[in-house]
């Protein structure tokens, strides 16, 4: 039986912080905001490209003991700091315009569109250190 990828999860800082991001900045829709409360009030918050309502990124608050230790959420925290924790792949029929749309909305780019052997290229970070790219695949890549 064949399987689908539903979500990819995202380390994040602030669950609210990156909400806003996510929704405000980058246009994505909210798929689930749910506070459980017989878990130790645990947030399960999910977004996702308005588009594409079968995927979400689930925003995933770095979690204390017993889950995980000091010294694995510091680790954790270093990689994000550097763009190391994960990276979601953003594709767009026009980099340039996709690019001065989600700046106009204050996203900061590290790279602004290049060309690229596969198409166009820009990178950006989330505010907890995740890294994105945002891509424009030429027609002809891989035929």
């Amino acid at each position: 039986m064949p399987v689908t990828i539903a979500n990819t999860q995202l380390w994040v800082h602030d669950q609210d912080v990156a909400l806003k991001f996510y929704t405000e900045q980058l246009g994505m829709a909210v798929r689930m905001d749910v506070t459980m409360p017989e878990m130790g009030d645990f947030r399960w918050l999910t977004v996702g490209p308005v588009g594409q309502p079968d995927v979400a990124i689930v925003l995933m608050a770095i979690p204390g003991e017993p889950v995980m230790d000091a010294a694995t959420g510091e680790q954790v925290r270093d990689l994000m700091g550097k763009g190391f924790a994960g990276t979601i792949f953003l594709s767009t029929d026009d980099c340039h315009g996709t690019y001065e749309e989600f700046s106009s909305r204050g996203v900061e780019f590290v790279e602004k569109p290049e060309e690229r052997p596969y198409g166009i290229d820009a990178g950006f970070r989330d505010p907890s250190g995740n890294h994105f790219r945002l891509t424009q695949v030429r027609a002809d890549f891989g035929a």
